[in-house]
């Protein structure tokens, strides 16, 4: 076989292991439908959340006096996803176990199979100590089975194990399974003033994760002023049994990650993660003649990835439509706008990425207004081809 193609292939992964690149391919489509629900949540009319202003002696304090209730339907399908990426690593296991002793197991032996999530070396020995005299010989101390779920073990991360990818997953898939499906809540990511814009958003401190109520005080200025602000509301995932709420989307993206490119390959291979990694998904709605090469052709971009880049889209969109209707000979925010629809999120990040922070340079103002003039002789177009709607539309 050619080496490249033998490359594409995934020759590092036997033929026992292929329904793991399924399983990883379902996980990521669970993640699609939360992605989708949020998104829809995120860019609903009116908002995430509704604020008031409320006097309060010499000041005015903006009180959140609504948010919007998030469907039940994202923490469900929140669950289901962790309980594939689990599952993901369980079948690997168990199928590597039931090769390398080269014979399907007895019920004793088969239920002392499973991945443990140790965050202490004397809970990973006490582990291995329960299999070693009726536990299958694969999971024996000393076994090369055995060294490569050590390796992978959350007390290896001396700082904080419980931040461990394989811990994290554990504590949530846990919760789901025996208490309740995930908790989630609205919070607030970033906010600053629209008069103290940051260059980026990376470039404002780190907000409290603590979920956003109904009563809130978010902001509070002097009576009399006015100081538009600009909130970036997200959905937010409580770590059972802590106050942590991280960002729901980058939580399951950081999990789903580690099992893909480190877990799964680690414990199949016991080496540094083999290229090509597998994909994030693959076409599974239906059976394939052969399965290496469907897997090769599927994609790398996650979930949580196509998401991130549909919200700064949508975003972007809204900021160029005005921009663009703002020069002269325009069409009208209506027909920009239906003029951006049709291009791919792609397309639209490409074309804002064209436009550079002035920071009052002369040069770059110049710059600048050539690209929207640009994008403005586009929509022209565009409408003269006839796809745009009437001049009063929008």
């Amino acid at each position: 076989m050619n080496p490249v193609v033998k490359d594409v292939m995934h020759h590092w992964l036997p033929d026992r292991h292929l329904g793991v690149a399924a399983t990883l391919s379902h996980a990521d489509e669970l993640i699609g439908q939360v992605a989708d629900l949020l998104f829809d949540y995120q860019t609903q009319p009116g908002g995430v959340v509704g604020l008031m202003e409320v006097p309060a002696g010499p000041f005015s304090r903006s009180v959140v006096e609504r948010v919007a209730p998030i469907s039940r339907k994202v923490p469900l399908l929140v669950a289901d996803a962790l309980v594939a990426l689990r599952a993901a690593l369980e079948h690997t296991l168990f199928a590597e176990v039931e090769f390398l002793d080269g014979s399907s197991l007895d019920e004793t032996a088969a239920r002392l199979v499973d991945m443990p999530a140790s965050d202490t070396y004397e809970k990973f020995q006490e582990w291995k100590n329960k299999r070693a005299k009726k536990g299958p010989p694969s999971l024996r101390v000393g076994s090369e089975l055995m060294r490569r779920i050590d390796g992978l073990q959350p007390f290896h991360r001396r700082s904080d194990p419980h931040m461990h990818p394989l811990a994290r997953l554990v504590l949530h898939t846990n919760h789901a399974k025996h208490r309740t499906p995930a908790l989630t809540a609205v919070r607030i990511a970033a906010m600053y003033r629209d008069d103290q814009r940051p260059q980026s958003i990376r470039d404002l401190a780190p907000r409290s994760e603590e979920p956003l109520r109904v009563g809130d005080v978010i902001a509070q200025i002097p009576i009399g002023t006015q100081v538009p602000m600009t909130l970036f509301p997200t959905v937010g995932i409580n770590r059972p049994g802590t106050d942590r709420w991280p960002v729901l989307m980058q939580e399951l993206d950081e999990i789903s990650h580690w099992v893909r490119t480190q877990a799964v390959p680690r414990l199949v291979t016991g080496m540094e993660p083999p290229e090509p990694a597998l994909p994030t998904h693959y076409e599974i709605a239906v059976g394939h003649e052969n399965e290496r090469r469907a897997i090769a052709a599927g994609s790398t971009t996650s979930a949580a990835e196509r998401h991130k880049q549909r919200l700064e889209a949508a975003s972007v969109r809204a900021d160029l439509a005005d921009m663009i209707s703002r020069m002269n000979g325009s069409p009208s925010v209506g027909q920009i706008t239906a003029w951006l629809v049709q291009l791919t999120d792609e397309e639209v990040l490409d074309q804002v990425a064209r436009l550079k922070a002035t920071v009052h340079d002369p040069d770059v103002m110049l710059r600048n207004f050539e690209v929207i003039k640009g994008l403005r002789d586009e929509a022209l177009e565009f409408r003269r081809d006839g796809n745009l709607p009437p001049s009063g539309a929008g």
